[in-house]
């Protein structure tokens, strides 16, 4: 079927003819560009649910007079520039390096084949398509055959034969063979951007679980802050009759101390600077959220080519059959390669070797797919083969493997050279007759020199690795063996596993060799039925349907461009020893804002329960905003910042929001329990209110120096000198600035109840610090064991959890 307004498939479009439809706005841009715009991210940084609190808690803090009370607002409006600037900063960079590694496409244009970017292409474009290209936009085959694999849009895993005249739907990816194809519809018109659209409209990007968590927080302060600020300003104003500026002032440190200020800046600035720390390791995020689950990962799927072994591929030397008496192997094997194009790395491999035949010219070729793993070249009535021997042999398989198997055994990858009687074609190309074995090609992948540090460096960080391989297993299990992967003993030949048995033999093996592609996405799902979160490598087509699965995947940038395109994070150098850098980057990050997370809670945790407290005993709230300010500043804001810049490589344990409440209800009941405690003494002994607000904080100062220790424990340098930095400026503040932040000199009174209740404080904190450790560690323990845990492994990890220093 001929194109109506066929572009010259000799010339493709002139440059005039481009530059009408780029007037036209019919280029291939992307509709899903995950770089925000500065105004947009200068509006989200501004305009917030909480900065709008800000903003009405200042404006009625100015009604009242209450200079002194805005201390928080320059710290607020500090953290809204530094979000901007680390975020703006952090998408410059990160664009560069897009930019420096767009996919680019074949195009023809003015007689001349080039490539541009594929945002670049317009419509009616001439693009050639060759094996692992993705199909950038909608399109129609004008020349050529190419087998093509719709999976990531239709769910079928069946290879479809693309002549002139058929349709090709952009996001699908060219299996084998070339092909010219007319671009018809770009951009927003594109199936492909339809389909992204239609999912965004549907619900918003799936977030990590610690973004997950720390926005639940936000979302439930959000709603509690509102009624509990409305009840406590009308307990002082009306109940206890106390004066308007008065009442506002008492209520806003409340509403203050309960809103974590600097926990979702200090995140996304966090994984902001993940990302351009990546970057500059020649590592791209395609998906934030993969820093915290590379982190979370206890086990990665990793194919045999091009991350254990480099992706390049050499012939070593043939092997004669036993049966074959005829001419020289080499020679048949030159006049295959003359006449099959070299679209792979095995007829690359076979193209430098084999450069010489006799001259054989062929009737046609059957171009290598996944499904068959072979390819085949006709002459006459006869279709010469080379490919894996198991789907070449069949029935036949026992009666040759004894030719063969010594080799794979050695670490080579063996192909077979067999003749087929009869004239294969790509509608049929099922073998069903015996085959006459000529020999075998042996092929070698240098291990990568890079590979067995990586590998003994996750085995040390108790990270399963499981080799998925479409090769002979006995070869991956030597090549991993090579390699230092813990268990590549245990190997097994996937088309053994049936249905139903997957996670059967994910518990048992290690290694899976002769896997078909949609194989590899059923081993992750069984891996991950099992509880685990599972990254997936590589760099092939045949891997796609597996990494888009796997809660986490990595694309080699020496790969083909619809598996990079597919990953979550691409190796921009192909190097895998970039790999322990990406999982501790996500460790730093995730180890880092858990810290600081609990930090803040404490203060969150005090504010909600004394707010509840005071309404319940008819009480004003004790503290001033200023107050609130100067513990804010210099027991959260100052050591949280400073801590996040640690290098904290530890293993991930637990939830993230179970692990930051278990460290932070400790302090936040302590301190309630002290101040509420010092409120109602100050009744019996007649401490005025200034006394109480200033012990008050002097108290709350002392339990987040406490927290501090906790979370930091054991100490070192940095985070001694993190504390003692904390310590000086909370001093300083009060020596030099206390009508700043409210503080006045208390009476001989309120110094004896301090010294009473900072030694319970302390006795109290430590008491539920061990209690919460524990319940912390059996919370770790039973989301690793889930209904498999025994009461000996509750109360086993409970006693572990009390004596562990954190």
């Amino acid at each position: 079927m001929k194109k109506e307004n066929q572009t010259n498939i000799a010339t493709g479009l002139t440059e005039a003819e481009v530059k009408q439809r780029v007037e036209n706005g019919q280029v291939n841009q992307t509709v899903d560009n995950q770089f925000k715009t500065n105004g947009q991210i200068i509006k989200e940084n501004v305009c917030t649910y909480f900065n709008l609190i800000f903003l009405v808690l200042a404006i009625l803090l100015l009604v009242v007079g209450a200079y002194r009370d805005l201390t928080f607002l320059p710290v607020i409006i500090l953290n809204t520039i530094i979000g901007i600037i680390q975020e703006i900063s952090a998408k410059h960079t990160l664009s560069k390096l897009s930019v420096m590694n767009a996919t680019e496409v074949t195009v023809l244009r003015d007689s001349k084949k080039v490539k541009i970017p594929i945002e670049k292409l317009v419509v009616d474009d001439l693009v050639i398509l060759k094996t692992g290209d993705q199909i950038p936009a909608d399109a129609q085959v004008v020349k050529g055959n190419i087998r093509v694999n719709e999976a990531l849009l239709t769910g079928e895993s069946d290879e479809i034969s693309k002549d002139p005249g058929s349709k090709l739907m952009s996001g699908s990816f060219v299996v084998s063979g070339e092909a010219y194809a007319q671009l018809e519809k770009v951009g927003k018109d594109s199936y492909i951007s339809k389909l992204t659209m239609k999912a965004k409209s549907m619900g918003g990007v799936e977030q990590s679980e610690m973004v997950r968590s720390i926005n639940g927080i936000i979302k439930w302060v959000g709603i509690i802050i509102i009624p509990l600020g409305i009840a406590l300003f009308s307990l002082s104003f009306f109940k206890n009759h106390a004066s308007f500026a008065h009442s506002i002032v008492s209520m806003e440190a409340a509403v203050l101390g309960m809103i974590p200020e600097g926990l979702y800046l200090l995140t996304t600035v966090a994984l902001a600077l993940s990302a351009v720390r990546l970057a500059r390791k020649q590592v791209m995020l395609h998906d934030m959220k993969s820093v915290e689950t590379l982190a979370r990962v206890n086990v990665l799927c990793v194919d045999k080519t091009g991350t254990i072994t480099e992706p390049k591929m050499a012939v070593a030397k043939t092997i004669n059959s036993r049966a074959f008496n005829g001419q020289n192997l080499d020679l048949l094997i030159g006049d295959f390669a003359k006449n099959m194009p070299a679209n792979n790395v095995t007829m690359k491999a076979i193209h430098a070797y084999f450069k010489t035949g006799s001259g054989q010219k062929a009737d046609s070729v059957l171009p290598f797919t996944s499904v068959n793993k072979f390819s085949g070249v006709i002459f006459g009535q006869t279709t010469m083969l080379i490919g894996a021997p198991e789907m070449i042999l069949r029935k036949q398989f026992d009666q040759y493997k004894d030719e063969f198997e010594e080799y794979a055994e050695e670490g080579y990858r063996v192909l077979i050279v067999a003749n087929y009687p009869g004239v294969l074609t790509e509608d049929n190309s099922k073998l069903s007759k015996d085959v006459s074995v000529l020999g075998y090609i042996l092929l070698s992948n240098p291990i990568r020199k890079e590979a067995k540090p990586t590998f003994e460096y996750f085995g040390k960080q108790g990270i399963n690795i499981k080799v998925i391989s479409g090769d002979n297993p006995v070869t991956v299990s030597r090549v991993a063996g090579q390699a230092g992967i813990v268990g590549a003993d245990k190997y097994i030949d996937a088309q053994e596993i049936h249905d139903g048995k997957y996670e059967e033999a994910v518990k048992k093996y290690n290694v899976f060799g002769r896997v078909k592609p949609e194989q590899k996405k059923k081993f992750v799902t069984a891996l991950q039925n099992l509880g685990n979160t599972v990254a997936m490598t590589g760099d092939g087509v045949n891997d796609i349907l597996a990494m888009k699965k796997a809660d986490c995947s990595v694309a080699m940038a020496s790969g083909n461009s619809a598996a990079v395109q597919a990953s979550q994070v691409v190796l921009l150098d192909s190097n895998f020893a970039r790999m322990p850098d990406v999982v501790n980057e996500g460790r730093r990050v995730v180890n880092n804002i858990q810290r600081s997370a609990s930090l803040y809670l404490v203060k969150n945790i005090f504010s909600f329960l004394m707010a509840i407290f005071s309404l319940i005993m008819v009480v004003n709230y004790p503290l001033q905003p200023a107050q609130i300010s100067l513990i804010s500043a210099f027991t959260i804001g100052l050591p949280s910042f400073l801590l996040a810049l640690e290098s904290n490589h530890n293993r991930i344990r637990g939830k993230f929001l179970l692990n930051v409440l278990t460290r932070s209800i400790p302090g936040g009941v302590t301190d309630m329990l002290a101040v509420s405690i010092l409120v109602v003494a100050s009744y019996y002994v007649q401490l005025n209110t200034h006394d109480v607000g200033t012990t008050a904080t002097l108290l709350l100062i002392a339990v987040g120096m406490m927290v501090m220790y906790h979370i930091s424990a054991p100490l070192n340098k940095f985070r001694l000198g993190v504390m003692s930095l904390s310590l000086v400026c909370i001093i300083a503040s009060i020596i030099f600035l206390p009508r700043l932040f409210a503080m006045t000199m208390i009476s001989g009174k309120a110094i004896f109840i301090l010294i009473i209740l900072f030694c319970a404080a302390t006795t109290v904190f430590r008491w539920l610090s061990k209690i919460l450790d524990g319940i912390c560690e059996v919370l770790v323990i039973f989301d690793q064991k889930g209904k498999d845990m025994t009461f000996s492994d509750l109360k086993e990890a409970y006693i572990r959890g009390k004596d562990m220093v954190r």
